[in-house]
């Protein structure tokens, strides 16, 4: 019986190996299509603007809102958007995509920035040979990027630490999870988040850990960070599967009366958000990012001058903002 189990648990193994090199060979294909209409300029007027977006994960639902906002945009303006970005976060494939869409020779690039210099580089390579690039969603402050459009994130992780510390008036002691301890944007909220708790009394951050922005890693996290701080009375995470996570991780260490607070707007987030297992979220406006990213883009090619930063706002959504649509 046990063999049968074995070669069963074998089967399976290679029917899911299977399916994720399937997936992975689709995407590839894929990619290098784009990239080639990029170049033949397939299906659009010769006049037309080809403007490359580069997300950090493909099917992300954060990406997918900005590709929205900046494919509508993009229509009224006389571009067209060719979307791209890896199956999964890997910051080694988005250089690769990076460089291949310079090589397509675009009029444009709008690209997550990953805070390492031989992206920096890759970004300066597309300025030299004519390619403006600017960033969303996080900066690449030391390239020669013309523009950053997306959340202010230092300002961000301020306004959630200010509604922490009116929300638990009382005093808390915190743990944060991070996506990831590389990222420049989760950096920067961090930072806010800590400038605003270090100034009010009874508050303290106990632990950071990095969810490598994953739920299955915020609820890992968040469960030991439990367990080991008997203490801790809330948890907050800076990327948009963290606060999920974090629910699953109190389930698992059996805690309960844990104020959560998290980033971005999820299903999974509002739903335990009524539910009340999420006290509130920062929700960023990535439709508008992408949308704002294409207007800025017109201005560049009518000639006009960008500014360095131009910033989205967030909000701050709770149970009442919910009950009122969403408006926080």
């Amino acid at each position: 019986m046990s063999n049968r189990k074995w070669s069963l648990g074998l089967v399976f193994l290679v029917l899911i190996f299977g399916y994720v090199l399937i997936r992975f060979f689709a995407a590839s294909t894929r990619v290098d299509d784009l990239v080639q209409r990029i170049g033949r300029g397939q299906g659009v007027s010769a006049s037309a603007k080809h403007v490359v977006l580069i997300a950090q994960e493909l099917d992300n639902p954060f990406w997918r809102e900005m590709e929205q906002g900046a494919v509508e945009a993009a229509a009224k303006q006389g571009m067209k958007i060719d979307y791209m970005g890896p199956i999964r976060i890997d910051a080694a494939e988005q250089t690769k995509l990076l460089e291949k869409a310079i090589a397509a020779q675009p009029d444009a690039i709008l690209v997550q920035g990953i805070h390492d210099a031989k992206y920096d580089q890759w970004i300066d390579k597309a300025v030299e040979r004519g390619i403006p690039v600017l960033t969303v969603d996080a900066d690449e402050a030391d390239s020669r990027r013309l523009a950053y459009v997306g959340t202010d994130n230092l300002e961000a992780g301020k306004q959630l630490g200010r509604f922490v510390v009116k929300d638990a008036a009382e005093g808390a002691v915190i743990g944060v999870i991070i996506g990831s301890e590389l990222a420049d944007n989760q950096r920067l909220r961090l930072e806010g988040f800590r400038s605003v708790i270090s100034m009010a009394p009874n508050f303290q951050i106990i632990d950071v850990r990095s969810s490598n922005i994953s739920r299955v890693g915020a609820a890992k996290q968040a469960e030991a960070m439990l367990k080991e701080h008997a203490g801790m009375n809330v948890i907050v995470g800076f990327s948009a599967l963290d606060a999920p996570g974090i629910v699953e991780g109190m389930q698992a260490a059996g805690r309960k009366n844990v104020h959560v607070y998290g980033f971005d707007d999820l299903e999974a987030t509002r739903k335990s958000i009524a539910e009340g297992r999420i006290r509130a979220t920062v929700v960023q406006q990535p439709a508008e990012i992408g949308s704002e990213a294409v207007a800025q883009l017109s201005r560049l090619f009518k000639g006009e001058k960008l500014p360095r930063q131009l910033y989205i706002p967030t909000a701050i959504w709770d149970a009442e903002a919910l009950k009122s649509g969403g408006e926080g």
